[in-house]
């Protein structure tokens, strides 16, 4: 079972020709609010990639908290050791352009009140090998006990570093697996972006980590520690709103590993799946399910 320890909310998008400048209106198009945030997406992913899930979160008591859980129970996923918080359900409020481009701004209401002593409940239990998928939606200090405790016990930690804060830096190297996009990746290496494979493999010899940059269209890469060096191609479409394509990914990526895939059999999936999820609106809505991303497969290897 994989265990999601992360954030939990309720995605509001407005589209709009263009994203607007500082000090800018727009005039927008439509409205959707749909179930969302990091912790959500990637554990409903991991859930439709085939695996069971289990998600530790934080929820409000407000009008939101049903909206924001309706596809983590319709899909099966684990809430049992959800706790319901005395504040506001989570909200991400999100802009998509005509180029399916996004702005996306967070305010994290209950996800913040998760603490390191909920870290030891969420790793209570979990054995060496076993998948531990965190992101950067909660409180860091949570985050951090985890990613301390899972290396002490063997957990495989997997830790996407949106969204990045002051202090990813100093977390970053604590994971097993780094997975991070282009300008996360960059912002990690001091603003350096090229060469990318050289500044790839210098981060996981460093970290003795594996480190995964995802590249949107270009698909991913990944370094480890032993010095193997991957690339895998993503699956062409034309974008509708890449809004949860990078959750989309990771949280197929931990379904491979803990499905017992190679890493380069598990990136593969997991950028078609980040792929499909591009070409529908919305976060947890446009996850794809395992069949989806099995007829992809089968096309791309045509």
């Amino acid at each position: 079972m994989i265990t999601v320890f992360g954030s939990v909310g309720l995605d509001l998008t407005g589209t709009v020709p263009r994203l607007p400048k500082p000090g800018e209106t727009v005039l927008g198009g439509t409205f959707a609010s749909a179930p969302g945030a990091k912790g959500a997406n990637q554990a409903l992913a991991a859930k439709r990639a085939g695996r069971d899930v289990r998600h530790i979160c934080a929820i409000g008591r407000d009008a939101f908290a049903d909206q924001a859980l309706v596809l983590l129970k319709a899909g099966g996923v684990d809430l049992s050791q959800m706790q319901r918080a005395d504040a506001p359900t989570a909200i991400a409020m999100i802009y998509v352009d005509a180029h399916g481009e996004n702005a996306i701004a967070v305010l994290p209401g209950a996800n913040a009140t998760l603490t390191p002593a909920d870290a030891d409940a969420a790793l209570a239990g979990m054995n060496k090998g076993d998948i531990l998928l965190l992101q950067q939606e909660i409180t860091q200090a949570a985050t951090e006990r985890a990613l301390d405790l899972a290396r002490e016990r063997g957990v495989i930690s997997v830790l996407n570093t949106a969204p990045f804060l002051d202090s990813t830096p100093a977390l970053a190297g604590k994971a097993s697996i780094l997975v991070a996009n282009e300008t996360e990746f960059a912002l990690l290496c001091n603003g350096k972006t090229t060469p990318l494979e050289g500044l790839m493999r210098d981060w996981a010899k460093a970290h003795h980590q594996t480190v995964i940059v995802t590249l949107g269209a270009e698909g991913a890469r990944a370094a480890t520690a032993a010095g193997q060096f991957l690339s895998v191609a993503a699956f062409k479409i034309t974008p509708v709103d890449t809004v949860g394509a990078g959750d989309t990914f990771t949280g197929y990526l931990a379904a491979g590993l803990d499905a017992g895939l190679e890493l380069s059999a598990a990136m593969r999936r997991a950028a078609y799946a980040a792929s499909l999820a591009c070409t529908k609106p919305g976060a947890q809505p446009a996850i794809p399910y395992d069949a989806e991303v099995a007829a992809a497969l089968s096309k791309g290897s045509m």
